[in-house]
């Protein structure tokens, strides 16, 4: 079987599964369980495939391993968070409450449903490529392997930062000023696990785009390709989702707003100086 059709076909039968689980459990997060587990099934599906056709698998099971490696980390860390558990978003309930039940139905269908889950094969269509560019390994391939595990590091980092942040405002008693964590890495940027999720799938993208520039395509069709979609629409759904993270955010902690214009949104860089206070 063609690895692309088997993957559109695992990819619609989630879709199948996250809607039909959201309508009878009322909860629409069943997507956010799948996300680190079903792009590490669509990369294996390509290394499979590489590994059935006797050419050399060597760049797709490198894929695979660097695809694998993220999804476990992100799986440890959703299911540390209570992921599992029954626990929506509370993204989805602050938007709902400003939608017409209807409303948030067709939104659950059309962008929670169908959307994230083709985003999810999108970001993986790189491994087609290198399934279709079965060109040896090179040292391109690991050069981009380590900054694909560097930018794994750092977002594993900001992450176990993130969560001693909110076990220390548990054990305050839900009360840490300043409400939200600013040292580490979150001092150089207010959503570096953002930054460093999206930075390892445009990694990932850069290593099919080799396999495709060392099969003999040149810029277009080779370093530039189609599946650039992937990260790209990856980027943009994470600026919209920190826009309205950082609303959410902002309406709860007054002091955000300082927070906002001295730190970067994703991009890692130092921060800007405070502002004095005003005197009479």
């Amino acid at each position: 079987m063609d690895p692309l059709a088997l993957v559109l076909l695992v990819a619609s039968l989630s879709c199948v599964a996250c809607w039909l689980a959201s309508l009878i459990t009322k909860d629409t997060s069943w997507v956010d369980r799948l996300w680190s587990v079903v792009p590490v099934v669509y990369v294996w599906i390509f290394a499979a495939a590489g590994l059935v056709d006797g050419g050399d698998p060597a760049r797709l099971l490198l894929m695979a391993a660097l695809g694998t490696a993220w999804g476990v980390r992100l799986t440890f860390n959703f299911a540390r968070k209570g992921g599992y558990t029954g626990m929506e978003d509370y993204r989805w309930a602050v938007l709902r409450a400003r939608m017409k039940p209807w409303q948030f139905q067709i939104f659950n269908l059309f962008f929670i449903v169908l959307y994230q889950n083709a985003l999810l094969v999108l970001i993986t269509l790189p491994a087609m490529v290198a399934w279709q560019n079965p060109a040896p390994l090179n040292a391109w391939d690991v050069a981009l392997a380590l900054i694909f595990a560097a930018f794994l590091a750092g977002e594993t980092v900001a992450d176990q930062q993130q969560w001693s942040f909110q076990a220390a405002k548990r054990q305050a008693g839900g009360t840490l000023e300043p409400g939200f964590v600013t040292t580490g890495l979150w001092r150089f940027s207010r959503h570096p696990n953002f930054f460093f999720e999206q930075a390892q799938w445009w990694a990932f993208y850069a290593i099919g785009a080799g396999a495709a520039v060392a099969s003999g395509l040149g810029l277009w069709g080779g370093a530039l390709n189609a599946t650039i979609v992937g990260p790209a629409l990856l980027t943009l759904l994470f600026l919209g989702s920190t826009a309205f993270t950082e609303w959410i955010t902002s309406s709860r902690y007054p002091r955000y707003r300082e927070y906002r214009r001295t730190t970067s949104m994703l991009v890692p860089r130092p921060p800007r100086r405070a502002q004095a206070p005003r005197t009479a």
